[in-house]
């Protein structure tokens, strides 16, 4: 049975209770204020929901995480590294690549970021729990990601991208930043072919919870102000 959520009580319930069809759905309703959002990060579910429909909470097993220092770049996406087509920033413009994010896209009919999740995350941003990785071409926003670090561990939500490779090389950016930073791992929630590409990888939901009970209260050094480092190309294997 799902379980609906009280807006005065932050508890979310069990993960072994989300359903198994459809895969992870643990809990409906509530509300998106920043306490919510990070009560469900701690306990391992996230939002996502089309407009219309109530806000439903999600914990997916198997979960596709990888940790920074396996992100890797096939040949080709090094040779785009090496050549400088795009700047990468951090946190320079939170609120246009989330906008960016919840644009239509040509492969589906609607967006699961919805206008009460920008407004949310946004809010997420200001208070430093929301961060962003930019790509740009000149004065161009073209590709970009966004999500939620807490402790040692990053929360990927959304990326978008309107040149070739643009939230790859943003993506293997970010790898390199959590690295230096000793994150222990980017959660990408659900299986996707591109995320595979970058060396993401399945794993059970139990696995996961050991993840969150050993690094969400670890210390991390991460400094996400201005223009990121150069890349190192040390993700060959």
């Amino acid at each position: 049975m799902l379980t609906w959520l009280n807006r005065d009580d932050l508890t979310f319930p069990p993960l072994h209770r989300a359903l198994r069809d459809p895969n992870g759905l643990l809990a409906a309703g509530g509300d998106l204020s920043p306490e919510r959002l990070v009560a469900a990060y701690r306990h391992g579910c996230f939002p996502w929901y089309e407009e219309g429909q109530p806000i439903l909470w999600w914990s997916p097993d198997p979960r596709m995480v990888v940790p920074p220092a396996q992100v890797r770049a096939s040949r080709s996406l090094r040779k785009v590294i090496r050549q400088g087509r795009f700047t990468i920033t951090l946190n320079r413009d939170f609120p246009a690549v989330i906008r960016a994010c919840a644009a239509p896209r040509d492969y589906a009919r609607g967006t699961w970021i919805t206008s009460a999740i920008e407004h949310a995350y946004v809010e997420l941003h200001r208070r430093g729990i929301a961060h962003s990785v930019e790509a740009w071409q000149g004065d161009e926003l073209v590709g970009g990601l966004y999500g939620i670090a807490i402790g040692q561990l990053f929360f990927g939500e959304s990326m978008f991208s309107r040149a070739t490779d643009a939230s790859k090389v943003a993506f293997v950016t970010l790898a390199q930043h959590l690295q230096g930073a000793n994150f222990a791992l980017i959660d990408c929630q659900m299986h996707t072919r591109h995320l595979e590409s970058l060396g993401a990888r399945e794993i059970s939901r139990a696995e996961f919870v050991q993840y969150l009970d050993q690094y969400l209260d670890a210390p991390a050094g991460a400094n996400w102000a201005g223009r990121a480092s150069s890349i190192a190309l040390a993700y060959t294997h």
